[in-house]
């Protein structure tokens, strides 16, 4: 039976994984940080947690014995606080920590290691996105994943390492942080309270987290190689998914759009292609 070691399993995607794979049977070992054990939900698949205060400072040697006796890693664990994700130093930090963790991992034996990528990799201004697209980041965050991805792609398959990076588009649902967009719709609908919005003419790729959850652990568990997209494949506006929100829990009349400028650097469309198989 495959063992997955499974990184920042107790975050908003980690989590989703973690229930896929215990839907699928598979034994995990997660790394969590101290202290936030008891986030875990695992129903049955969580064999074993290494705790550590900081998941990207550890060592290589560290990481090869966390990884000993197992098969695959979905390393999902990344610094993603809203608002500041995308500009933050810590991007370093995770980067660095990634490649050491990939050493680990190759000195431990690990047959199969899923990095989990993003959609701003890519040269956003070229329409629909598909694993072909080239990559132009353009933020510390979108840098270091893409660092990841080059570094990666080239180092694990030279060392005996199938590797894969799931990249995410715009992902929504449960357990999402209340400063992005569908939580703080939610939350204000929900509240009686006006929701004030950009013009909301955006068009994104958004995807239930839960199903982003499932085609990962599907892809870990499959043998597709390289860079792929987790999305939808469908384009929508913010506007019509807001709509869409506001109109489930009868409230249109509280959407204020336009109430904020639109961001002049927000790429117009962002839709990825979906990769036809997965596994």
């Amino acid at each position: 039976m495959t063992r997955v070691l499974l990184t920042g399993a107790t975050g908003f995607v980690g989590r989703q994984i973690l229930a896929a794979l215990d839907a699928a049977g598979v034994r995990v070992r997660t790394v969590v940080r101290t202290g936030s054990e008891s986030r875990l939900q695992s129903g049955g698949a969580v064999e074993d947690s290494v705790i550590t205060p900081d998941v990207f400072a550890e060592p290589v040697a560290w990481w090869a014995e966390a990884c000993a006796g197992v098969d695959t890693v979905i390393h999902a664990a990344w610094y993603a606080e809203p608002g500041k994700y995308l500009t933050s130093a810590k991007n370093l930090e995770c980067l660095e920590g990634t490649l050491r963790l990939a050493r680990g991992c190759v000195a431990s034996g690990v047959r199969r290691f899923l990095g989990v990528g993003t959609c701003f990799e890519y040269d956003l201004s070229g329409g629909y996105l598909s694993a072909d697209t080239p990559l132009r980041p353009i933020t510390p965050y979108a840098g270091a994943k893409a660092a990841a991805f080059q570094a990666l792609s080239q180092a694990l398959p030279s060392q005996g390492v199938s590797f894969v990076w799931c990249r995410l588009f715009y992902l929504y649902g449960d357990g999402e942080d209340p400063r992005r967009l569908v939580a703080y719709v939610c939350a204000r609908l929900a509240a009686g309270l006006p929701v004030e919005l950009t013009s909301g003419n955006q068009v994104r790729d958004f995807l239930d987290v839960r199903e982003a959850g499932r085609m990962i652990a599907e892809v870990a568990l499959g043998k597709a190689e390289g860079g792929l997209n987790v999305c939808s494949g469908e384009p929508l506006t913010v506007r019509d998914l807001v709509e869409r929100i506001a109109d489930e829990m009868g409230r249109r009349d509280l959407l204020r759009f336009g109430a904020r400028p639109d961001n002049l650097v927000d790429p117009p469309f962002v839709v990825g292609v979906k990769t036809e198989t997965l596994s």
